[in-house]
């Protein structure tokens, strides 16, 4: 089965008309973006969108063999012209199937948002779904047996789509998953790419023709990844992006509970909010036995908070202390966790602070912490395969 993107953008497109945001001033050239719709084996075009016929003509492609036309989601701009070679467009409703004279098969998919999705199988056997923008499958548990080879749908506004379909096995290891319906609220540039390759998904440009259920390579998603940064620069969400299309995640809080300190509950109630509903939380830092435990995905937030409960239990605050064991007994925890870092079978990805680069502490035990925290971020990362720096909420790759 073979699959040409006539678009690869949200319904109004990148850029959009007479918009002169910076979003749509970057969007030129391969990174503009036409409304989504996919053209299967010349046979079956899914959603119908302004200038088709030149779309597929500009990919080496024609539209005069398309027995069906299907539609997602209901179109909210101006009326669109239905090419006169092209039949009918319609929907099929909500769990029923359809065979095309070609001999595709298309089942329609329950949304849990308006629209409907599509699965499409070749008559050779090969499977791709297709999602509307803004939505995820509903009901999908009992009816899937194998996963699909091609999944295209809203990556970037609705990761938990990915994270549901991996849930049922419906994203396998070798399944191809493209982000479509892409717009304002996508990244720009490298880190689209980025973004997306985190979650293992990609973006294609306008006019790309795919095989579907032949080889292809997946992108690769980082075992172990540090993301340090600034005070509210941004580098929590940014690590917490990189495991929303992961159906389990541990979410692991170095930080504990402070009692009665009003700020600290409504910092972390903000962070577990914005966290799916999906994820476990453990409040601890004894990370070591989880990072040599099998499990799912590990975000570590923060290192920081792990080494001032590291200095604690090794008496290091204290100069005299310090000098008399304590700094001997910190090196040992430190290379106890870099060690299961390098060992570690999960994928990790753990968030610190970045400190030194401002105001020098003005007590010993401050400028202590600073000078161990720049040691420890060091060794970490060193066993990291992407480490991320993030500024101004822009991360900036350091390795990659």
């Amino acid at each position: 089965m073979e699959l040409t993107l006539l678009g690869t953008g949200a319904p109004d497109g990148l850029p959009r008309p007479d918009c002169p945001c910076a979003a749509c001033a970057s969007a030129r050239g391969a990174r503009a973006r036409a409304a989504t719709a996919l053209l299967v084996d010349d046979a079956l075009l899914l959603d119908l969108t302004p200038g088709a016929v030149f779309a597929a003509a500009r990919a080496g492609r024609s539209l005069t063999a398309v027995r069906q036309v299907l539609l997602t989601h209901p179109h909210d701009g101006p009326a669109v012209e239905l090419p006169a070679s092209l039949p009918p467009a319609g929907r099929v409703p909500d769990g029923q199937e359809l065979t095309l004279i070609s001999g595709h098969r298309v089942r329609a998919v329950a949304m849990d948002a308006p629209g409907t999705g599509y699965e499409v199988t070749s008559p050779e056997g090969e499977r791709l779904l297709y999602l509307p923008p803004g939505a995820a499958p509903s009901g999908l548990a009992d009816r899937v047996t194998v996963p699909y080879d091609t999944v295209l749908c809203d990556v970037i506004a609705r990761p938990d789509a990915v994270a549901r379909l991996r849930a049922v096995e419906a994203v396998g290891p070798a399944t191809e998953v493209i982000a479509v319906h892409l717009g304002h609220d996508a990244p720009r540039g490298d880190e689209l790419d980025r973004r997306l390759a985190a979650g293992g998904a990609r973006a294609v440009p306008d006019g790309t023709t795919l095989p579907v259920g032949g080889y292809h390579a997946v992108p690769a998603v980082p075992r172990r990844t540090l993301v340090t940064g600034g005070a509210r620069s941004g580098k929590s969400l940014e690590a917490e992006r990189r495991l929303e299309t992961f159906p389990e995640v541990v979410y692991v809080a170095t930080g504990g509970r402070r009692e009665g300190d009003t700020e600290w509950a409504e910092r972390i109630g903000l962070h577990r909010e914005r966290r799916p509903a999906a994820w476990r939380t453990e409040e601890t830092c004894e990370l070591t036995g989880l990072l040599e435990s099998d499990g799912p995905p590990l975000l570590i937030d923060c290192l920081s908070l792990w080494l001032a409960d590291a200095m604690d239990r090794t008496d290091a605050w204290d100069g005299a202390l310090w000098a008399a064991g304590g700094e001997e007994a910190l090196r040992a925890r430190v290379a106890e966790l870099v060690r299961a870092v390098r060992g570690t079978r999960r994928t990790v990805v753990a968030v610190t602070n970045e400190a030194g680069s401002g105001v020098v502490p003005a007590t010993p035990s401050g400028r202590r912490f600073r000078d161990e925290l720049g040691r420890l971020n060091a060794a970490f990362a060193a066993e990291c395969e992407h480490v991320l720096l993030v500024v101004a909420g822009q991360a900036l790759v350091l390795r990659d």
